[in-house]
């Protein structure tokens, strides 16, 4: 029996050569991208870790470019192109989320090998996650210290914090739909943290009695706790997999490690929308 002979993907119209033409490598960057990993130990498990923090960031830049087109289409009163972005910046954290299932492969013993190399550099540092917390509304002014030494970062995340959080222009949208919130809420120092307030847990519950009148707020209500849901799964599973991997020492960047991660649970951020559901 002859040889098959080997299928030639020229044959059917693939190109094959790439001198001066833009290869699949050249438009993603790949040689940017995959020498990016710089191990400062020789340890196995340290490219894994490098790698999970590199590809998080990846799809938190992501995350954030969904959120300002969101917040910017609440804004203008163009709400249904937002609910496809937030629906795509929950499935992000979802596959955030699944991400912890490979890093828990890393056992103590083996995380112990380059620990040490990390120096003081943290999680708790990561400017693209501080910046996901600003713009969905958990604005904490001492948060900006860690990225002092960095001028076009700090600067950066300072105008996030300056400016109206996903959650203010929901609301606001509330407001110019007819329910009554409050001046205190609506001329609020939108650098602050977001604080619950009464007019709009009334305002989302009246949302939620009518969601054939309101369906456009109640729709977008669901795509906002979606969203956050999907976040709170990504904080407990960050706080497990620590928890599994180095127990309650102290963090590398300094923090209470477990129980500082435990404490971010706590926080959260569209409280009305989680207290109404008592009341329907």
């Amino acid at each position: 029996m002859s040889a098959k002979t080997p299928y030639d993907p020229s044959e059917d119209g693939a190109q094959m050569r790439f001198d001066g033409r833009m290869s699949y490598g050249d438009y993603l960057s790949l040689d940017k991208i995959l020498t990016a990993q710089a191990p400062l130990s020789e340890a196995d498990d340290e490219l894994l870790f490098i790698i999970q923090h590199q590809t998080s960031e990846l799809w938190m830049k992501l995350a954030l470019h969904e959120l300002t087109s969101a917040k910017a289409h609440i804004a203008s009163g163009n709400v249904q192109p937002a609910f496809k972005l937030l629906t795509r910046v929950a499935r992000i954290f979802e596959q955030l989320n699944s991400a912890w299932d490979v890093l828990r492969t890393m056992t103590p013993s083996d995380y112990t090998t380059f620990r040490a190399a990390l120096g003081q550099s943290s999680g708790f540092q990561s400017f693209q996650y501080r910046a996901i917390e600003f713009m969905a509304g958990n604005k904490n002014a001492a948060m900006m210290r860690p990225h002092e030494h960095v001028p076009g970062v700090h600067g950066w995340l300072e105008a996030i914090r300056q400016e109206t959080s996903l959650y203010d222009e929901a609301i606001r949208l509330l407001a110019r739909s007819g329910f009554e919130i409050s001046d205190a809420m609506l001329n609020r120092d939108v650098s602050q943290p977001y604080a619950a307030d009464e007019s709009v847990r009334q305002a989302w519950i009246g949302v939620y009695r009518d969601p054939a009148r309101y369906w456009t707020l109640y729709e977008l209500a669901e795509k906002l706790v979606d969203f956050e849901d999907y976040f709170r799964r990504w904080r407990f599973n960050h706080v497990t997999t620590v928890e599994r991997v180095i127990g309650f020492k102290r963090g590398t960047g300094g923090t209470s490690g477990v129980v500082y991660l435990r404490r971010m649970l706590e926080v959260v951020l569209f409280p009305e929308l989680w207290d109404l559901r008592a009341d329907l």
